[in-house]
């Protein structure tokens, strides 16, 4: 398993406002495009990642152009708290007994105290990496240089 730069305990900020945010239809395409945001935020991300991710994430309505994904998820029971939601990563690495890599984004969510604790957390069970210039959504700031990271890891436990 390989986690990239989630937190030990630590949910998004935009999730308990985007819980209480009303859904909204927009009358253009250009306009609901113009809305795309990563959550949590990210100030960086490649321009033509962004349209793409953005283009490919909208839909026609009756009323208009809405965001593919469910609203529920954001609002109803699928973020309503769960006996899972009192498992944190910091339990769930601890009773791994698979191979475990790391991915810290050095511009991402994990600060470096937390991340230090991750990395003894994961106790040589596999590599702990940090992802230069990459906010917490590398794919969408640095995709190929996660793209060689991965390939790398991976790499790396089919030979040993």
């Amino acid at each position: 398993m390989l986690v990239i730069d989630s937190p030990l305990w630590e949910r998004a900020p935009e999730e308990e406002r985007l819980r209480r945010h009303k859904h909204t239809e927009y009358r253009t395409k250009d306009e609901i495009l113009a809305r795309f945001t990563a959550v949590p935020s990210q100030e960086l991300i490649l321009p033509y990642v962004r349209r793409h991710i953005a283009a490919e994430s909208v839909r026609k309505s009756d009323g208009g152009w809405v965001w593919k994904f469910d609203p529920a998820i954001y609002g109803g029971e699928y973020l309503d708290p769960t006996p899972a939601d009192e498992e944190s990563l910091e339990s769930m690495l601890a009773a791994m007994r698979c191979r475990v890599g790391y991915l810290r984004c050095e511009a991402g969510l994990v600060p470096p105290a937390m991340a230090e604790r991750i990395r003894s957390l994961l106790q040589l069970r596999g590599p702990f990496v940090e992802l230069a210039e990459a906010g917490h959504h590398p794919m969408l700031d640095q995709p190929l240089p996660l793209v060689a990271t991965l390939r790398t890891l991976l790499e790396f436990w089919s030979i040993t």
